[in-house]
C-alpha cells in the first residue's frame, strides 16, 4: 500500500501525463502516519482526533486536506495537507504524540513520507563470473536492464560483480531469475574445461521469456526449488513465524545470506520423497514473506559509542522490551538496536530509547 506503481497508466500519453502529475502532486502533501492505538475509538472520532493534533501549530500541523483511516493496515493512516510546505514542517517534528481528552494515554507515532517503506529499496551485490564461460557479461547486463527498468546497475567490476539498487519485489525476481539460469548451466568436466578458453562465448539469447518461468530447479536428486526473501523479514519469520519453516523429515531446508537477501533452497531429502511438498513448503514461505511485506516497519536506535560499558545494561533493557512486546524483534548490534514489527514497534522503540536515556544519565 505505500508502494506506487506505475503499471496502471496505459493510456494515451497526455492522459498518462495528467494522471501521474496529479498523483505525484498529491502525494507530495501526503504522510503516513503509524502507531494509532487500533480499536479504542470508533473510527470517525479517531480521524477527528488526527486532524486536530496535525493542525495544531505546536505539532508543527496546518490545514488538513483529508484523513484517510482506517485503511488496510492496522494502525496506520494517510494525512493529506493543502500545502507541501507542512508535510516539511510536521515531519522535522522530533516526536509525535497523540493525545486527547478521549483517548486514555499518549501514544507515540510514526510520521513518514507517502512511498516510503524499510523494505522498498535494498542493495544486493550479484556474483555474474558463473556466466563469463558462456556469456559476454556485458552483453547479459545489458539485456537485464532492459528487462528490469526499474532496477539501479552499478557498473560491472573486473571480479564479475555488479550491485544492483531497487525494490524488493524487482530483486527478488531478478536474483531467481539469475539463480535459476545458473542451475541451468551445463556441468563442466575436465575435457570441457580444457575446451572452454577455445570455445567462442554465445551472444545472450532473449531473457524475456525465462523470467516468466516457475522457480523450479531440477538437480540428479530430484526436485530443489528456492525463495529469495529481504533478510530482515526472514530474520523476523524465524522468530515469530518458526511453524513456517517446520518439515517433516522428507524436505531438508538451507538457507544462505548475502547482505539484504537471503535465499532460502527448498529440497527433497530422499528419493521417495514427495515432490509435491517442495512445493508445498515454497508457497507457504512465499505467502507468509509477501504478506509481512506490507505489513512490517523498522526502526533503528544508534547506540553512539556507548556500547562497550553498556553492553549488559543494554542486553536488559531488550529482554524486558522482549517480553512486553512478543511481536517485535530486537536486534542488538555492536552499534545500533534495530527492531522490527508491526505498528507496536513505534511504542517499543519509544520505550527503549526512554531506558536508554535512563541508562545513560545513570552512568
Amino acid at each position: 500500500p505505500l508502494q506506487q506503481g506505475t503499471g496502471s497508466l496505459v493510456l494515451t500519453a497526455c492522459h498518462v501525463s495528467v494522471q501521474a502529475t496529479g498523483q505525484a502532486a498529491r502525494s507530495a502533501r501526503t504522510v503516513v502516519i503509524a502507531g494509532i492505538p487500533d480499536g479504542l475509538l470508533h473510527d470517525d472520532v479517531m480521524a477527528d482526533i488526527l486532524i486536530i493534533h496535525f493542525q495544531m501549530s505546536k505539532n508543527n500541523g496546518g490545514d488538513v486536506e483529508e484523513v484517510m483511516y482506517p485503511t488496510t493496515e492496522k494502525g496506520v493512516a494517510y494525512v493529506t495537507f493543502e500545502d507541501q510546505e507542512v508535510v516539511e514542517s510536521v515531519l522535522k517534528k522530533e516526536e509525535h504524540r497523540l493525545q486527547d481528552r478521549r483517548l486514555s494515554g499518549s501514544y507515540p507515532l510514526k510520521v513518514t513520507r507517502y512511498g516510503e517503506n524499510v523494505f522498498s529499496s535494498v542493495t544486493s551485490l550479484l556474483n555474474m563470473s558463473v556466466f563469463k564461460d558462456q556469456f559476454v557479461l556485458e552483453d547479459l547486463i545489458q539485456e537485464l536492464k532492459k528487462t528490469s527498468a526499474a532496477l539501479s546497475f552499478g557498473p560491472l567490476q573486473s571480479n564479475g560483480y555488479i550491485s544492483v539498487q531497487g525494490s524488493f519485489p524487482e530483486i527478488k525476481f531478478l536474483r531467481d531469475f539469475l539463480l535459476l539460469k545458473a542451475k541451468s548451466l551445463p556441468e563442466k568436466d575436465e575435457r570441457e574445461e580444457s575446451k572452454s578458453s577455445q570455445r567462442p562465448k554465445r551472444r545472450l539469447q532473449q531473457c524475456r521469456p525465462a523470467m516468466e518461468t516457475s522457480h523450479v530447479v531440477r538437480d540428479a536428486d530430484g526436485e530443489k526449488q528456492v525463495v529469495v526473501v529481504d533478510t530482515d523479514i526472514y530474520r523476523y519469520m524465524k522468530h515469530c513465524y518458526p511453524r513456517t519453516f517446520r518439515v517433516s523429515s522428507d524436505v531438508v531446508i538451507s538457507d544462505v545470506t548475502d547482505g539484504d537477501v537471503t535465499t532460502i533452497s527448498i529440497e527433497k531429502a530422499g528419493s521417495r520423497s514427495d515432490a509435491g511438498q517442495v512445493s508445498r513448503v515454497k508457497e507457504r514461505i512465499e505467502n507468509v514473506s509477501l504478506k509481512l511485506l506490507n505489513t512490517l516497519h523498522k526502526e533503528r536506535i544508534e547506540l553512539k559509542g556507548h556500547i562497550r560499558d553498556q553492553k549488559q545494561k543494554y542486553t536488559q533493557a531488550c529482554e524486558s522490551l522482549r517480553r512486553c512486546y512478543p511481536s517485535v524483534l530486537i536486534n542488538l548490534y555492536d552499534t545500533h538496536i534495530d527492531l522490527i514489527g508491526n505498528t507496536e514497534v513505534f511504542a517499543c522503540t519509544a520505550e527503549l530509547r526512554k531506558k536508554i536515556q535512563g541508562l545513560l544519565q545513570t552512568r
